[in-house]
């Protein structure tokens, strides 16, 4: 029985539960869950939370341990609950009872208020609510400990596997399913009632959520492209944010009637946009892309900063309009019909364009040598694959893509300026590129749709998005490496691997 080992899980699950009460989570989460069931206090929620940790931890320590008996099941997950519960207690016990003698705790602890505080004393004196606090998540550790075990024992993650198993068999089976699935256009049908429904989605979505689904597109439109810089060639881009500012400056002074005064059409200036974002990817790349990996990386952040920066200067206000940005951006207007209440049905057909260039690029000759450059630069130029030229093309097309991006936001939005094209965007499409998972298109999809739809749902974690992705990276990078829609390549690649890693030592030497 290793007690060391759960000490340290119990500490650091205490430590991770005291930043979550610096940082406000469990009062949010308490009213979070307080507006879905409605609750007359938001501790309900806030306990949980707490119980949740002190449930896996006690079932963590447990499983950890090789063949325990229940004398060891329920040290462990007693000692498991014990240190959270004493360190959240002590927490409870000092804020509690500084709040109490008027201390001026808020100066130095924003997230630290009565209210906070009041959720876990519930009523009582400091010392009782610490008490109570220690002794409930010793509680939910051993029930956790507990639970484990007995998962263990009776092995009930298999039993619900080999259910799960078998009611998709059961379905699979039937007839009527196999007859689809022979059925040579069924793939055809579903991808037409899929575009039947999205092109009628704005009837009954409303203004709010039309306008989300047209960022989420946008967001998918670079995804697509970075997929090919970094899903396909392997390159690490930071600084793609730059391609998606060029294509929304250059729609934007073209089009609007301030600083210049141009005045161009919206269907003229769309392919200048994407011609200078993709001359833009070349330029950069000539001199940088023989670099690799990190450097490449921080060269590629530095250019993207270099463009927000002189967007903002004030030595180019009367160029780019400067800080202030550039308003009254021209909308698309075909045969005198104005389509700015139809933009969200341009956004579709932006999307199926590059889904259809970069599907038939993956599948290229072109693809095969951005997938070879992936896997082992060196081997692909013994091969004979001009390295450089292929690392242009990427960069050419993926700068292409963002451009026509930044032309759609900025035309949509009637205005774009230096805070649009934050470093932030280059970490959000690298998100749900990897999160999606790299070299898919149908990862990038559920990517958008995962790290900008689903915070339009969840509008009160808006001030938590960053500790969000960072946490859902870190799981997925542990759970799902491959992203939640790997390509089959990728999946057999990581599979192959851990098959190999799996496989014990052989034993024969040469």
């Amino acid at each position: 029985m290793n007690l060391g080992a759960t000490l340290r899980r119990g500490l650091l699950v205490g430590i991770v539960a005291l930043f979550l009460f610096l940082l406000g989570l469990p009062t949010l989460v308490g009213n979070v869950v307080m507006g879905w069931f409605n609750f007359a206090s938001a501790a309900p929620g806030a306990w949980l939370l707490l119980c949740v940790l002190a449930l896996w931890t006690g079932a963590a320590a447990v499983r950890q341990t090789t063949q325990p008996s229940w004398g060891q099941v329920l040290l462990n997950g007693l000692l498991a609950g014990l240190l959270p519960g004493l360190i959240v207690g002590i927490y409870v016990f000092t804020t509690g009872s500084l709040i109490a003698a008027d201390a001026a705790v808020r100066e130095w602890l924003v997230q630290v208020t009565p209210e906070a505080v009041g959720l876990f004393t519930v009523g009582l004196a400091p010392l009782a609510a610490a008490a109570l606090i220690a002794g409930v998540l010793t509680a939910a550790g051993l029930v956790g400990g507990v639970l484990a075990a007995l998962s263990v024992r009776y092995q009930w993650g298999a039993f619900l596997r080999r259910r799960w198993q078998a009611g998709r068999e059961a379905i699979i089976t039937q007839p009527v399913v196999q007859k689809s699935v022979r059925f040579p256009y069924t793939r055809y049908i579903l991808y037409g009632l899929g575009a039947v429904l999205l092109l009628i989605a704005p009837l009954f979505l409303g203004q709010y959520w039309t306008y989300t689904l047209g960022l989420v597109g946008i967001y998918i439109i670079l995804g697509v492209g970075l997929n090919v810089v970094v899903g396909l060639a392997g390159l690490l881009d930071l600084g793609y944010v730059a391609f998606f500012a060029i294509g929304a400056y250059t729609v934007a002074l073209l089009t609007a009637p301030t600083p210049h005064g141009i005045m161009m059409s919206f269907w003229l200036a769309l392919p200048i946009g994407v011609v200078l974002a993709a001359m833009a990817g070349v330029l950069l790349g000539i001199p940088v892309l023989r670099m690799r990996g990190d450097y490449l990386a921080i060269v590629t952040l530095g250019f993207g900063e270099i463009i927000r920066i002189l967007s903002k200067s004030d030595v180019l206000t009367s160029f780019t309009g400067g800080p202030r940005g550039v308003r009254s951006v021209a909308s698309p207007v075909l045969f005198g019909f104005d389509l700015s209440d139809y933009f969200y049905h341009l956004i579709l057909v932006a999307i199926v364009l590059v889904v259809f260039l970069s599907h038939r690029l993956q599948n290229s000759r072109v693809g095969r040598a951005w997938m070879a450059m992936r896997d082992d630069e060196d081997v692909a130029r013994a091969m004979g694959i001009h390295v450089l030229k292929y690392k242009l093309l990427a960069f050419a097309i993926g700068a292409s893509f963002a451009g026509l991006g930044g032309v759609l936001f900025a035309s949509r939005n009637l205005f774009t300026g230096p805070e649009d094209h934050a470093l932030l965007v280059s970490i959000n499409v690298l998100c749900l590129v990897i999160v999606g998972g790299m070299g898919s298109i149908p990862g990038v999809v559920m990517g958008s749709l995962v790290l900008k739809g689903l915070p339009e749902l969840l509008r009160e974690l808006s001030d938590y998005r960053m500790l969000a992705f960072g946490t859902l990276l870190v799981l997925m990078m542990i759970l799902r490496p491959e992203g939640l829609w790997p390509s089959k390549r990728r999946r057999m690649e990581l599979h192959e691997e851990d098959e190999q890693m799996a496989k014990p030592a052989t034993g024969d030497s040469p």
